[in-house]
């Protein structure tokens, strides 16, 4: 099992096939997926499916989203991480994107934005990346925080299935842990 990060609170490990119950709990909460444009898994082979798919993209990309586990409790909290998106979005192909979802009992801990600032240390101070997107449903208040509260900005609106949504970016001049 490789780990990428730790912070004071989390691990972030390479995401594995053990981890199917606390994907299958994140992944099949519809208050997870309000913001998210798809729906809630119904089964465990959905899970397993994108297990596969994420550790797929470890081997393809080298880089691809991280379990984020309590480091006290060893307790699965979400993912978060980089994942490379070779698909078009808002006129962007071939570019790293943070993400996170963490299950809802551990929602508004700060959690989330511990695991992107540690996230986007790995791209800026291990990949040596020099940009790095982010995309949020204009309605997701919490999403939208976190990412100005760590050094993105956004200058476009764009519509995504049907939905609004900010498109993101930070460079690697404006990331800044140390004052956050």
């Amino acid at each position: 099992m490789k780990i990428y990060r730790e912070t004071d609170r989390l691990i972030l490990r390479e995401l594995l096939p053990t981890d199917i119950d606390g994907m299958f709990e994140l992944d099949s909460d519809p208050e997870v997926h309000r913001y998210l444009g798809n729906s809630p898994v119904k089964d465990k082979k959905e899970i397993s499916a994108i297990i596969d798919f994420i550790r797929k993209q470890y081997i393809d990309y080298g880089i691809g989203r991280w379990a984020i586990v309590d480091k006290e409790t060893h307790d699965f909290i979400g993912w978060a991480g980089l994942k490379y998106i070779t698909d078009e979005t808002n006129g962007h192909k071939n570019y790293y994107d943070l993400g996170y979802r963490l299950i809802t009992r551990y929602w508004r801990k700060g959690l989330a934005t511990e695991a992107a600032i540690a996230s986007l240390d790995y791209g800026f101070n291990e990949l040596d990346l020099k940009e790095i997107f982010a995309i949020a449903d204009c309605r997701n208040q919490c999403s939208n925080n976190i990412l100005r509260k760590i050094g993105f900005t956004s200058d476009t609106v764009f519509e995504l299935d049907t939905v609004l949504h900010n498109w993101y970016h930070i460079d690697r001049t404006a990331f800044r842990p140390s004052s956050l």
